[in-house]
């Protein structure tokens, strides 16, 4: 499998190749009719940790925030200052004009596709890093969203000590828009993976980046897939020979389930199984099956986005025509 080796190091070569070729039009640039001009963006913590807001005021307002937390301790936690420590830095990193900006931007996207969205209230919180690993919270039916700001205090942070470091690859400001986008576009696309094949679990996460691109067309591509660039750049230079090495091992129709933590689940590293898996880029199943559905979109650009995310994956992989070349 040393081709894989080959082409991490001629990746830079092949940007500057792509580089020169006329950009491709992007479909899902469009203008938005009506856009969202504001969101209510609403920072719990910093009530929260206000001493000059009595308790009671502040559980009468927000009843769902203490949640089994007992009111003896919910009162100490207000006055910790580990806790007050983390927030106050939590926060300052995070431009919140900007940050109220970018969710109309996303919300005005997802109007446009899907008419009867209702924007949510947006509430930003500390959880005191224990809620890190799942940072974004979204109940449709109550219009609410939530976002732990100590999940994006920047990679390296002391804070995240003992945190695999594949983890905090993601965990900046700039990763919170695409983290939102893609919690609130598993709203549109339900998983059914119970004896499905490894092209249904590829072309399943392939539509939810499809909604991403339809989401944040202004976005990069890294950033949709929580990559660092040269992460992108690895699975892009690598694209059919990560093609070819599903297809020559008889992965693409698998059932076997184990493809999932391989190719799908968070992980430092895709596995190959061979010698380039530690500098291999991870979650490379999902970027696989983007590439089906960019594919796709490319031989049928008139297809209406819900009618896409209808169509089961043997239909978008057959119509797609996917054959990457080196």
């Amino acid at each position: 499998m040393k081709f894989f080796r080959y082409l991490l190091f001629s990746a830079v070569f092949l940007t500057g190749l792509a580089s020169c070729k006329k950009d491709t039009t992007n479909i899902w640039k469009v203008e938005v009719k009506n856009p969202v001009e504001k969101v209510q963006l609403i920072d719990i913590s910093k009530e929260f940790y206000d001493p000059d807001i009595p308790l009671e005021t502040f559980t009468q307002k927000y009843p769902w925030f203490q949640g089994t937390v007992p009111n003896e301790d919910f009162a100490e936690r207000r006055k910790d200052p580990e806790e007050i420590k983390v927030y106050k830095e939590a926060v300052s990193k995070i431009d919140i004009q900007k940050l109220n900006n970018d969710l109309a931007s996303l919300f005005s996207n997802i109007k446009n596709y899907f008419p009867n969205f209702k924007e949510p209230q947006v509430f930003l919180y500390s959880s005191a890093l224990q809620g890190i690993m799942e940072p974004i919270f979204y109940e449709p039916e109550k219009e609410m969203l939530f976002i732990d700001i100590t999940a994006f205090m920047g990679e390296n942070n002391p804070n995240y000590t003992g945190l695999e470091l594949y983890f905090q690859k993601s965990m900046n400001p700039k990763n919170i828009i695409p983290k939102v986008s893609e919690i609130l576009a598993e709203h549109f696309v339900k998983p059914n993976f119970e004896h499905q094949k490894f092209i249904d679990q590829i072309v399943y996460y392939g539509k939810l980046m499809t909604l991403q691109d339809a989401f944040l067309p202004n976005e990069s591509d890294a950033l949709k897939m929580n990559y660092t660039p040269e992460q992108y750049e690895w699975a892009k230079a690598n694209e059919a020979n990560i093609w070819n090495y599903f297809v020559e091992n008889n992965l693409v129709f698998s059932d076997d389930q184990r493809l999932g933590e391989r190719f799908i689940n968070p992980a430092p590293f895709s596995k190959f199984y061979t010698e380039i898996d530690n500098e291999s880029s991870p979650q490379i199943g999902i970027f696989t099956g983007w590439q089906i559905c960019r594919k796709f979109y490319q031989e049928k650009p008139e297809t209406k986005l819900v009618d896409f995310l209808k169509m089961n994956a043997q239909e978008i992989f057959n119509q797609s025509n996917y054959k990457p070349k080196n």
